[in-house]
């Protein structure tokens, strides 16, 4: 099986990612620090996506994706008004074959479902999107496999994290999902499900706090371990972030 090293969770390695990768500058990561309404007012808008790491259960942890049965369950706590598989076909949504992967291919959720707001620059992340945008779930993971641009792009940043990185073959119990807004509805974004988990309605106002209160359940899962971390993708022409 496939393995990269794990990405840090990590705003500045995140943005300095996209934008190798051909995302304008104006669009970057930042960290949400708290999921109280009040202080999420402070985050740049637009919000074009939300990312959460959460800690993975053991028994939750894929030794080899390609061999393991798709959950097609929502991780979360569900909603009365969850929809499994129901999605709408313009969601762009990928399988995760490559171990460690799930960071970059949370951000490659992120900004493939923003199209229309991101005027994606010529670089790799647009010559996979265009390769692969009319190809089933199951062929854009393998095409990612074969993605030899976007894999050393993801190498390189991975080992500017804070922490040294650890190597590929070393067994990591975070996972990265994307959250995102598609034509008024909340979508939950993992590579190792085989469909977008449909959280119900939403709409460019309300995303964020939407989003928050689905991490919120998250933490619920396991409330004794706080090793969670959010960031979102933003518009942010102040250069503050």
């Amino acid at each position: 099986m496939t393995s990269w090293i794990p990405l840090e969770s990590n705003p500045e390695v995140m943005s300095k990612l996209l934008h190798k990768l051909g995302v304008p500058k104006e669009w970057c990561i930042v960290d949400i620090y708290s999921l109280d309404s009040d202080l999420l007012a402070l985050i740049p808008k637009p919000v074009l996506a939300v990312i959460v790491l959460y800690p993975l259960r053991k028994e939750e942890v894929q030794e080899d994706s390609e061999n393991k049965k798709d959950d097609d369950k929502s991780i979360l706590v569900p909603a009365d008004n969850q929809q499994t598989g129901c999605t709408d076909p313009a969601v762009y949504h990928m399988k995760q074959y490559i171990h460690n992967a799930c960071g970059t291919i949370a951000l490659i959720h992120s900004v493939a479902n923003n199209l229309e707001t991101i005027n994606l620059q010529e670089g790799f992340l647009k010559t996979f999107l265009d390769d692969s945008k009319n190809l089933p779930f199951m062929e854009r993971g393998e095409l990612l496999m074969n993605s030899y641009d976007i894999s050393v792009t993801h190498k390189e940043l991975a080992q500017e994290g804070q922490t040294q990185a650890p190597s590929e073959e070393t067994p990591v119990y975070h996972h990265f999902v994307a959250l995102i807004h598609k034509n008024g509805f909340l979508y939950e974004l993992d590579g190792r499900k085989s469909a977008p988990i449909n959280h119900g309605s939403t709409s460019p106002e309300t995303f964020l706090n939407d989003a928050a209160r689905l991490c919120k359940k998250y933490v619920e899962r396991n409330p004794y371990d706080l090793d969670f971390t959010v960031v979102a993708l933003v518009k942010d022409d102040t250069g503050a972030f």
